[in-house]
């Protein structure tokens, strides 16, 4: 299928199993995603885990760890105060001994039969994961990690880029997209490396590389078609919130799409749309019950993947479309 839209498995296969543990990506695959995406973040020591936030209280049962009880603090990470446990007050060896739980219990109760069997696994095991399944299934399977809060894991000493392409320059035989939420990562990656780089476009706020740097740019001055242009000077795609793509008006019905995609091709960009989920308290109010019909109406864009907690119904769809 030449140019079909790529599927990205969102956190793994987050509807199906907790997000990120090798158990959720392992279904990814098995269930047709072309990439595994791992949110990446730094332990005390500096090795690059998969989590959602740094702050683990949600995805992890690090609050009934008696000898941790003394490490839950506040802390404010990209201008939320955040009262929790944080990964950069943990060896790997620490976090090891946690066990991961479903983030979204109330949304996928059928999620929580899984809360307590998995740890939270490295960026090197997933990619060791990856790999053997690429073999295993003879095709080749990618990952696409985001780095999260570069600019504050920067500021503790405890840098997200540099390890991460180590890891990737020992693991070359794969494929990868390394994305973020801010901009001034991204352009520094992009003097180190001819990875892809993809600049991920929120549908309100703006990066914390600029609330910190006083830049009065927003998300939305990204996504603009001078902005975009600006992005293709450093990256190569943009990860974008499919809300600015086709809005939503105030009672959650779908709008008419905008130029985005258009302009983004028109700079050299390709554009990958998040996220895809099936339950209706996601969806537009267009396509409750149908998150099939979604995945069409977003596919006929010409976008060039999707993030999905469902890759199955994602390569359903894209399978339909050719």
């Amino acid at each position: 299928m030449p140019n079909a839209p790529i599927i990205i498995a969102h956190r793994g296969a987050s509807g199906y199993r907790p997000e990120h543990t090798l158990a959720a990506y392992e279904l990814a695959i098995a269930l047709g995603a072309d990439y595994i995406e791992p949110d990446l973040v730094a332990t005390k020591d500096g090795v690059l885990i998969a989590r959602h936030e740094n702050e683990i209280s949600e995805t992890t049962d690090v609050a009934s760890h008696t000898e941790f009880t003394d490490r839950q603090t506040t802390k404010l990470i990209d201008g939320e105060e955040k009262i929790g446990w944080f990964t950069e007050d943990f060896t790997l060896a620490e976090i090891k001994t946690l066990r991961t739980k479903e983030r979204i219990p109330q949304i996928r109760p059928q999620n929580t039969i899984y809360d307590g069997l998995f740890t939270i696994p490295t960026l090197q095991e997933i990619i060791d994961l990856t790999k053997a399944k690429s073999v295993q299934m003879n095709r080749t399977i990618g990952i696409y990690p985001e780095t999260k809060h570069p600019t504050y894991f920067q500021s503790i000493g405890l840098s997200l880029e540099d390890p991460l392409l180590a890891t990737l320059t020992a693991n070359s035989d794969i494929p990868v997209f390394i994305q973020s939420f801010e901009v001034s990562n991204l352009q520094y990656l992009s003097t180190k490396t001819d990875l892809p780089l993809v600049q991920l476009l929120n549908a309100t706020g703006k990066p914390e590389d600029f609330v910190v740097s006083n830049d009065i740019r927003t998300y939305a001055d990204l996504a603009t078609a001078s902005g975009l242009r600006e992005i293709a000077e450093y990256a190569q795609a943009i990860g974008i919130n499919k809300n600015l793509l086709i809005p939503r008006d105030s009672n959650g019905k779908l709008r008419s799409p905008t130029s985005i995609v258009k302009n983004a091709h028109a700079a050299g960009l390709l554009v990958h749309a998040w996220t895809f989920r099936n339950e209706d308290c996601f969806l537009p109010l267009d396509f409750q019950g149908n998150p099939q019909g979604e995945y069409q109406l977003f596919f006929s864009l010409g976008i060039d993947g999707v993030f999905s907690d469902y890759p199955d119904t994602a390569k359903t769809i894209r399978y339909m479309k050719q």
